[in-house]
C-alpha cells in the first residue's frame, strides 16, 4: 500500500505468480498514485528515466494528467452507452504503473505475465508499439488472440468489477504477455481501480426479473485480498457469484 498523504491509501495491483525465472522477466513499479479524490496528488518516484517519453518530471504529470482524463471521460461514455448518466468513475482511485519485461534470447517463448484478469475495473493500457506479446483469451472459444502493437493506439481492458458492476454485461477479459522476442518490452498502464469508500454494486436499472443480480457487492481492496488469499488470478469473481 502507498500513502498519498491526503489520507488515502490506494493498493498496489496483484500480479502474483511471477515464480522462478519470470521474476526476472517482469519488473513492475508504481510510478504515479493518482487519486481522484484528491486532485493534483502525484507521487514521482525516482525511475522517471526508464521511459524516454516519461524522461522528465513534467511530461511525467502532463502524461498522468491526459490519461485519468481519458479514463474519466471513458467512464461517462460508458455509463450512456448503457442508458445511464454521471460521471462513473468521479472519486476512484487510480494507479498508474509501468511495466519493464526484461527479455532476452533465451527467455523466447516464455511468460512475462501470467494469464490473469484485472482486478479493478478499467485498465488503459499504452503497449510497446514495437515488441509484441500481449494475448487475450476469446470468451467463446479459450484461444489466445494477439493483441498486436499499433502505432499510436491504446487498449482498453475491463477488469473484474467492471463484471460485478454491470451485472454481467460487461466481461473481465483474461489476458497474458509472452516473450515474442529477446529485447527488453516497456508498457505503461493506468487502472482505474474502484470506489475508495463502500462496496460496488451494480446500479438499480441494471437488475430486474431478466438479469437478475449475479454477484455479491465488495469493494476493491477486499476483492484484491480475495484474489490473493484464494491465489486466483482469473477466478476469483467466481467466488462472488450468487448462488441460484
Amino acid at each position: 500500500m502507498q500513502n498519498m498523504g491526503t489520507g488515502a491509501r490506494i493498493p498496489v495491483i496483484d500480479m502474483k505468480g511471477l515464480e522462478g525465472k519470470n521474476e526476472k522477466l517482469m519488473e513492475a513499479w508504481v510510478g504515479v498514485l493518482y487519486d481522484m479524490a484528491a486532485p493534483g496528488a502525484l507521487l514521482i518516484t525516482s525511475f522517471i528515466s526508464l521511459v524516454p517519453l516519461l524522461n522528465k518530471g513534467r511530461s511525467y504529470q502532463k502524461y498522468s494528467k491526459a490519461i485519468h482524463e481519458l479514463g474519466m471521460d471513458m467512464g461517462r461514455k460508458l455509463l450512456k452507452g448503457l442508458g445511464l448518466s454521471g460521471d462513473l468513475f468521479d472519486g476512484w482511485p487510480c494507479q498508474l504503473r509501468i511495466n519493464k519485461y526484461n527479455y532476452t534470447p533465451e527467455y523466447v517463448g516464455s511468460t512475462g505475465a501470467i494469464l490473469h484478469t484485472d482486478p479493478g475495473f478499467l485498465t488503459i493500457l499504452q503497449d510497446d508499439e514495437i515488441i509484441g506479446g500481449l494475448e487475450a483469451v476469446h470468451k467463446d472459444t479459450g484461444e489466445y488472440i494477439p493483441v498486436d502493437p499499433m502505432l499510436g493506439s491504446l487498449v482498453v481492458n475491463l477488469g473484474d468489477l467492471a463484471e460485478i458492476w454491470s451485472n454481467g454485461r460487461l466481461w473481465s477479459v483474461k489476458h497474458r504477455v509472452q516473450c515474442y522476442e529477446g529485447t527488453i518490452r516497456v508498457s505503461i498502464a493506468l487502472f482505474v481501480l474502484g470506489p475508495k469508500d463502500g462496496a460496488l454494486e451494480p446500479p438499480d436499472e441494471l437488475v430486474d426479473s431478466e438479469h437478475p443480480r449475479l454477484y455479491n457487492s465488495m469493494n476493491f481492496e477486499d476483492y484484491r485480498m480475495l484474489r490473493i488469499t484464494t491465489r486466483s488470478p482469473t477466478g476469483a469473481i467466481e467466488i462472488l457469484r450468487i448462488k441460484s
